[in-house]
């Protein structure tokens, strides 16, 4: 086969995977979940496989454990996650009052200051602005609770997804060797070394920025506690989760606590306590965790990063 004919293939074959995969994108969450965690625990199957063991009792093992901490920590983290959030949820009404309270003060300590007419302009807008936004965050809020504990309870993806990641897992080698197969000869050595470089920076990159996640979320949800925030789990975590998204995970955790702090507290004392806590969590991720777990195993500009995980999340929503 000709250069001109091999690449006229591969460019038709990326076309229809790419075409099937956007088709196929309401099915892929257990899929690709599935393949992720494979992915993942793939080196401890062949840590186990090195004492021995057969590699499906190595999978059985790996997956299992997994399983085991997955469940024990949403039996830890769910319960206080879910009532804190309705909780948060029941209370945007009365802290929208507040707020509205607080812009009436500022409005009436201008009104001196400001042509008449243009002050009730402000007012009735405000008014209205205030009523919409506290009915669409308290809607949103609540849609996002219920899809996420209807996602929680699909049968697909609790019972599909440990599925294809054992079969993932037995097969793992045997899959990479079939496609290690289907390599022209000629430029196999350099198809073997871009994807060993493609291999080391995805996986570094995935759990490294995964366990500054955890960290991070661990440590903004406890800190948050101590310092007396009510809804400090769910900003925490929220917060932590969010991390992944360069610059998103501490401006919206920073805003969203220290308003609710403004909102709980009569002390600026305590609100500058729960800032302080966000900025200590910031010097830990530039200074420590980030370069420690990470480093620079990806090289992408945050700019790319962004726009990589809105546009994908655009056109394959949670996947």
């Amino acid at each position: 086969m000709t250069a001109e004919r091999q690449i006229k293939f591969w460019l038709i074959g990326l076309a229809v995977f790419l075409v099937a995969l956007f088709f196929l994108r309401g099915i892929l969450l257990p899929f690709v979940l599935g393949m992720a965690i494979a992915y993942l625990l793939d080196p401890l199957c062949d840590r186990l496989e090195t004492w021995n063991a057969p590699r499906w009792l190595a999978a059985v093992v790996v997956l299992v454990l997994f399983l085991i901490v997955c469940v024990a920590a949403m039996m830890l983290i769910v319960p206080v996650f879910t009532t804190q959030l309705s909780d948060l949820i029941a209370r945007l009404p009365a802290y929208a009052e507040v707020l509205k309270g607080w812009i009436e003060q500022m409005l009436s300590m201008l009104q001196a200051r400001v042509d008449p007419g243009l002050m009730e302009k402000l007012k009735s807008t405000i008014e209205g602005s205030s009523g919409k936004a506290v009915a669409w965050l308290a809607e949103a809020a609540g849609e996002v609770l219920t899809r996420g504990a209807a996602i929680a309870n699909l049968v697909s993806l609790i019972v599909i997804t440990p599925v294809v990641a054992f079969y993932l897992l037995r097969d793992w080698d045997v899959m990479v060797g079939t496609i290690n197969s289907w390599l022209p000869r000629r430029h196999a050595p350099v198809i073997r070394e871009l994807a060993s470089d493609v291999d080391r920076t995805l996986a570094g990159f995935l759990r490294g920025q995964g366990l500054v996640c955890l960290v991070l979320g661990v440590f903004y949800a406890v800190g948050l506690t101590l310092a007396g925030l009510e809804f400090g789990v769910v900003v925490g975590l929220l917060a932590g989760l969010l991390t992944f998204i360069p610059y998103a995970g501490s401006i919206f955790g920073l805003l969203i606590s220290v308003g609710l702090a403004m909102l709980q507290f009569d002390e600026w004392t305590r609100v500058a306590i729960v800032a302080a806590v966000f900025f200590v969590g910031q010097i830990m991720e530039g200074n420590v965790l980030t370069p420690l777990l990470v480093g620079g195993r990806v090289g992408l500009h945050p700019v790319w990063v962004i726009f990589a995980l809105l546009a994908f999340g655009v056109l394959f929503g949670f996947v």
